[in-house]
């Protein structure tokens, strides 16, 4: 019985990995404030800014408008970017065509 070594050292390199993968998400999930508690950051300083600062920072009077736009626009951005380039993959794969 002969042993293929690179399959083996192959095989031992991905077990390695996904060891080690999991040791970081499991550490980073024990350094994670608890669900819910009202004192989480989350909870203490982004969302009274948004409120009390929202309207002066921005210029804006609608206060949704004032987040997605400004406050969080790139990444509203980037959401949009990822949405239409998938659209265009599953438009390329099936080979719509232009009419």
């Amino acid at each position: 019985m002969k042993i293929d070594w690179q399959e083996f050292a192959f095989v031992g390199v991905i077990v390695v990995m996904v060891a080690l993968i999991a040791t970081v998400l499991l550490f980073s999930i024990m350094e994670m404030p608890v669900y819910g508690e009202v004192t989480n950051p989350t909870n203490n300083y982004v969302t009274r800014r948004y409120v009390d600062m929202g309207s002066i920072e921005s210029g804006g009077s609608n206060l949704v408008a004032n987040v997605v736009l400004d406050y969080r626009g790139y990444d509203t951005l980037l959401e949009t970017t990822v949405i239409f380039t998938a659209v265009m993959s599953i438009m390329v794969l099936w080979g719509v065509k232009k009419e």
